[in-house]
C-alpha cells in the first residue's frame, strides 16, 4: 500500500538537472521531484509519494483529498 499526499506547488527549480518544487501540505512545507510531472506549475496542485509528484490533481479534487485528511487528523485527535 503506498500513500501519496496532496500539496500545492509554490514554486519550481532546477537542481542538478532535475525539476523541483516547494510543495505546500496545508502549511508545512517541504522539497519534492517534479520530473515524473513535467508540465506542473506554480499554483497546481500535485500528488506526492516518497519525495516523487506522481500526477497533478486539479484544485477541486485537491480540496476533497485535503478535505477528508483534515477529517482523519480529527479523528485520530479524538481518540
Amino acid at each position: 500500500m503506498c500513500l501519496a499526499i496532496p500539496g500545492k506547488i509554490i514554486e519550481t527549480s532546477r537542481e542538478t538537472g532535475l525539476k523541483m518544487g516547494r510543495i505546500d501540505y496545508g502549511g508545512t512545507i517541504n522539497r519534492a521531484c517534479l520530473e515524473y510531472v513535467p508540465d506542473a506549475a506554480a499554483g497546481q496542485y500535485v500528488l506526492v509519494h516518497a519525495g516523487f509528484a506522481i500526477t497533478v490533481l486539479d484544485e477541486e479534487e485537491a480540496k476533497k483529498s485535503l478535505a477528508a485528511w483534515q477529517e482523519l487528523q480529527e479523528k485520530v485527535a479524538s481518540l
